[in-house]
């Protein structure tokens, strides 16, 4: 339908790639920053806490500035399909949630994530 726009799809997964990275450095944060209280929220031993919140600060910053982009993007994907499998089976919370979010967010990241894995991310990398 507009053939003209497919010229802009390397800016298209650069901000892709930057909406991923910033809510996964956010919430890669939290769970560095307190992670005791975190640990105990989210119903994860304090190591493994770090060790995921480690995991979404490093992919993010991967994916933001392309660097073992695709690599990086799939240990989010990895970390994601963890909440989901919390989510369903330990949580038992719908896709849409209840009381509290779903795991519809989740799968949302999931997707974006291998996009980002399919294609490298587009051009606009530090390293390909």
């Amino acid at each position: 339908m507009l053939p003209q726009l497919t010229q802009f799809a390397d800016f298209g997964f650069l901000l892709l790639r930057l909406m991923v990275g910033v809510v996964f450095i956010t919430s890669g944060w939290h769970h560095l920053k307190d992670p005791e209280a975190r640990s105990k929220s989210i119903g994860l031993s304090k190591n493994l806490t770090i060790l995921v919140g480690a995991g979404e600060v490093l992919g993010a910053l991967g994916v933001i500035f392309g660097v073992l982009t695709q690599l990086a993007a799939f240990g989010l994907v990895l970390i994601m399909l963890g909440a989901i499998y919390k989510k369903i089976f330990v949580w038992h919370t719908g896709f849409w949630g209840e009381k509290t979010y779903g795991w519809h967010y989740d799968l949302m990241f999931i997707v974006m994530n291998l996009v980002i894995v399919f294609t490298n991310g587009g051009r606009f990398t530090l390293m390909n």
